[in-house]
């Protein structure tokens, strides 16, 4: 057996749209030939032509958002408790506390590309697309969705593209004992700017952020910003997605990647 791997993260970067406007990552880089004003107070007298070729350290300094990048989303970020439909209802866990074995495990894959920017995926969408493929859930699947905004990553459009997963379609997930879900897209719901449209019309607060809501009933995770989803079949891989390790957070940044055990 020969393992292969497939990234399904983006990169951590300056200038590129990941996010909305003043909620973007910022990195200062330090090269070797800028940095020797970090290294010289820690040696006394040294100058900077006494360093092999002159060069000191290379080093970033970045300002992030547990939000920015590809990142796993805990419970605790969708409410403040969660399993109220389990009849164990919880205060809900952060992303330290997250189970580690949610975070390993088979993948699948729902290609959603079709459907419109801001469509709300639901439960009927979901079973008609895993008929498609021939497959059965299994619990604690890891259940990536493939929309349009994975092909619109880095243009001006990304946050306002892709479709969303509806609290019903979430549910479907979850019922079958899926815990940890994903999306190419900047949100497991529907782009803020559809949702916004159709509050205005309806003033139905149930409406926002119906996708992440359900964690309510069913604690669960879901990656965001996923990428590349496209390059792999609808199963037959191993999904790592584990989250950096930040006490009391909301979610953590993470290299997801599949894993293929090809023969």
């Amino acid at each position: 057996m020969k393992r292969r791997f497939v990234d399904l993260s983006i990169f951590l970067e300056n200038d590129v749209a990941s996010d909305p406007p003043g909620l973007e990552p910022k990195i200062e880089y330090f090269t070797h030939e800028n940095s020797f004003e970090q290294i010289a107070p820690f040696f006394p007298g040294l100058e900077q032509k006494d360093l092999p070729d002159g060069e000191g350290w290379a080093v970033e300094k970045v300002s992030l958002s547990t939000h920015n990048g590809t990142h796993l989303d805990a419970p605790y970020h969708f409410h403040s408790t969660m399993d109220a439909a389990l009849g164990d209802k919880k205060e809900s866990v952060a992303i330290h506390d997250v189970p580690l074995d949610w975070c390993f495990q088979p993948g699948v894959k729902l290609d959603f590309r079709h459907f419109a920017d801001g469509y709300v995926v639901q439960a009927a969408d979901v079973e008609a697309e895993l008929k498609r493929i021939g497959h059965t859930l299994s619990p604690l699947e890891i259940v990536m969705v493939n929309t349009r905004a994975g092909s619109r990553y880095g243009e001006k459009d990304y946050v306002s593209s892709g479709c969303g997963m509806g609290y019903e379609a979430t549910m479907y997930l979850l019922e079958r004992g899926v815990r940890l879900t994903g999306t190419d897209a900047w949100s497991w719901d529907a782009p803020f700017v559809h949702t916004a449209k159709k509050y205005q019309e309806t003033k139905d607060a149930s409406l926002i952020w119906e996708g992440h809501k359900a964690g309510r009933d069913i604690g669960y995770c879901h990656i965001e910003k996923l990428h590349n989803l496209e390059a792999i079949p609808a199963t037959g891989y191993t999904v790592s997605c584990f989250p950096h390790k930040i006490r009391g957070a909301s979610a953590g940044w993470t290299r997801a990647v599949a894993i293929f055990e090809d023969a």
